[in-house]
C-alpha cells in the first residue's frame, strides 16, 4: 500500500485489490462501522466519528453499490490496455488480471536539449521536435498494431508518462475506438522500459482511496 497526501486535503492511499476488503475492516475498526453511499466515482464510506474513505472504482471494474460488490469487482481478472509514453519512448501492453500477456517497448532517440544559442539553438530545437514527432508517429503504428485487435476485449485503456505525448499518440485516427476506453487517471511513470511497464499493471488495478481523518475538537 502506498501513501501521499492529497490535494484538497487527506490523502491518497493506493491498496492491492486482494487487501481491499481487510482495509476497509481496519477502517471499521479504527473509526467506527461506517455508511456507504454511490458516488460517481465508487464508493463513499463515513464514519461515525467523521472520517471518510472515498473509494475509487479501479478503471475497467463495474459500478457497486456496496463494498462487497466493490470488493469482489475490483478483484476481477478483467482485461485493460496499458499505453505509457514520453519523448522518445512508448511501452504498450495489455493484461489479464494480474498478468501481462502483450507487450512492446519501443525507444528512438531525441535529441537533448543545447546550451548554443542563436541560429544554432533553433536548428537543434527543430531537429529535436521532429525527433519527437517521428518517435510519437512510430508509437502510434505500434498502438494500432497492439492495441487496436483488443479494443473489443479491453474494459480500459489505462495511460501513463506525460500527457501530451500520450494525447498526441491517441490523436491518431486509426485509434479512435481506443478513446472511449481511456481513463481518467495518468499513471504517474518514469521513461518506459519493459520493468515499468511490468509494474504499471498492478499500479493500474490497483484501488485509489481518499482518506480524510476526523476533524479535531
Amino acid at each position: 500500500m502506498t501513501s501521499r497526501p492529497a490535494a484538497g486535503g487527506g490523502r491518497w492511499v493506493e491498496v492491492d485489490p486482494a487487501r481491499v476488503g481487510r482495509w476497509v475492516e481496519g477502517f471499521a475498526d479504527r473509526h467506527g462501522p461506517p455508511t456507504t453511499t454511490v458516488q460517481g466515482y465508487g464508493l463513499l464510506l463515513t464514519a461515525p466519528d467523521g472520517a471518510t474513505a472515498e473509494l475509487h472504482t479501479p478503471p475497467g471494474s463495474p459500478a457497486s453499490a456496496d463494498v462487497a460488490a466493490f470488493v469482489a469487482a475490483a478483484g476481477t481478472s478483467y482485461r485493460i490496455g496499458l499505453l505509457l509514453a514520453r519523448k522518445g519512448a512508448v511501452a504498450i501492453g495489455v493484461a489479464q488480471g494480474t498478468e501481462l500477456v502483450v507487450s512492446k517497448v519501443d525507444t528512438r532517440y531525441v535529441q537533448g536539449r543545447t546550451a548554443a544559442g542563436g541560429w544554432s539553438q533553433h536548428r537543434f530545437a527543430r531537429r529535436r521536435d521532429n525527433q519527437a514527432k517521428a518517435a510519437l508517429g512510430d508509437a502510434a503504428d505500434l498502438a494500432v498494431r497492439l492495441l487496436l485487435p483488443e479494443a473489443a476485449k479491453l474494459a480500459a485503456l489505462v495511460c501513463g508518462g506525460d500527457r501530451r505525448a500520450v494525447d498526441t499518440v491517441l490523436a491518431d485516427r486509426r485509434l479512435a475506438p481506443l478513446v472511449p476506453l481511456r481513463a481518467e487517471r495518468l499513471l504517474d511513470v518514469p521513461e518506459p522500459r519493459h520493468a515499468v511497464l511490468v509494474a504499471a499493471v498492478s499500479a493500474a488495478r490497483a484501488v485509489r482511496i481518499r482518506l480524510r481523518d476526523p476533524a479535531p475538537d
